[in-house]
């Protein structure tokens, strides 16, 4: 990834190797995402173009989002052709939202975010789009965090990680007007990364300071502090720190339930992590949390799977939660004493 610190203007020859390693990453990401949902699109035609096979670059179709039956049948070559069309479209009228933006990673007719392999190879269509804007210029920065959330949620995390370590260096680099707001987005991520990798200790420090950061710079009832909050949890929760994740959760949780509503992804991980502190709580395993537990995972699990597509990755993480914390609470019963409550 150290192709990624690389600023413009560049000679020649290194704007030519940087550009064939970003489309060689690119190829390779659509192929592999092809391959990943082969089974499930075969037959079908893209909802954008209409074809079975791109008609330039001759890939398959894709299939990472909560769209049902025959709808969400798409190649990445026709996304990143319609996203960075509108997103052109918008620069000329300096007029670029989030709404056009989210193109690159959202989809079109169930407005739910792709996830997987397919995430993966638009963050790689996004970045060879984009890679030789200024480093100081705003679509280069979204471009570059697309590209490590791609890759962190097709579980290339240590690819990930240079790319977060690159985009750090080069915020605090550069400064100046919202660099302490982006510094922290940055922050999150690496931390999200070091937890994956299994580096807990930095994963804690790094999301105690961004929660700290966020609360003072946006309030508690920003979206950001939210998501700040529920990274601090979980990786308390990965440290065996139930109590203090418990905490942390119970007072940000009503906050999310607010602002953002019953069945945004964030609220929906919040009750999530919430069970699972109940269920892990060392403080003698209490019957009444442990059952809390189950009934919160069962509604949290119906929900995301309505929200979000059995396909979700995350529908087979809580689903296991769910299992387990209801064997959990078998166990429990069986060892309550006769006539106990």
């Amino acid at each position: 990834m150290a192709e990624l610190a690389t600023n413009a203007p560049a000679p020649p020859w290194l704007r030519d190797r940087v550009g064939h390693i970003a489309q060689q990453k690119y190829d390779e990401a659509v192929t592999t995402a092809v391959e990943a949902c082969a089974e499930d699109t075969k037959g079908q035609t893209c909802y954008i173009c209409h074809q079975a096979l791109h008609r330039h670059t001759k890939e398959g179709l894709v299939r990472g989002c909560a769209c049902h039956t025959t709808e969400g049948f798409v190649h990445v070559s026709c996304l990143a052709e319609q996203a960075s069309m509108l997103v052109a479209e918008a620069l000329e009228k300096n007029n670029l939202d989030r709404k056009v933006w989210d193109l690159w990673h959202t989809c079109g007719l169930c407005k739910q975010r792709y996830h997987g392999e397919a995430l993966c190879a638009l963050g790689w269509a996004c970045w060879r789009t984009y890679l030789w804007r200024p480093e100081w210029d705003r679509i280069r920065g979204l471009a570059m965090n697309m590209l490590g959330d791609g890759l962190f949620k097709a579980d290339h995390h240590e690819d990930a990680l240079s790319v977060y370590e690159a985009q750090l260096s080069m915020l605090r680099r550069l400064g100046g007007p919202g660099s302490e707001r982006s510094i922290l987005i940055t922050q999150g991520n690496l931390a999200n990364t070091y937890q994956i990798l299994g580096r807990l200790e930095e994963a804690g420090h790094t999301c105690r300071d961004i929660y700290r950061g966020c609360l003072k710079l946006n309030g508690e009832e920003d979206e950001s502090t939210i998501r700040a909050a529920l990274n601090c949890a979980t990786s308390f929760i990965s440290l065996q720190r139930f109590e203090e994740a418990k905490s942390l959760i119970r007072k940000m949780m009503p906050v999310a339930q607010r602002v953002l509503g019953q069945e945004n992804y964030l609220t929906l991980q919040m009750r999530w992590n919430h069970a699972r502190t109940l269920s892990r709580t060392t403080a003698a395993r209490a019957f009444d949390d442990i059952r809390e537990a189950v009934t919160t995972l069962e509604e949290t699990e119906w929900i995301m799977r309505r929200v979000l597509g059995g396909a979700h990755p995350s529908i087979a993480r809580i689903e296991e939660d769910l299992r387990n914390a209801r064997a959990a609470l078998r166990a429990r019963e069986e060892a309550q004493p006769s006539g106990d409550a």
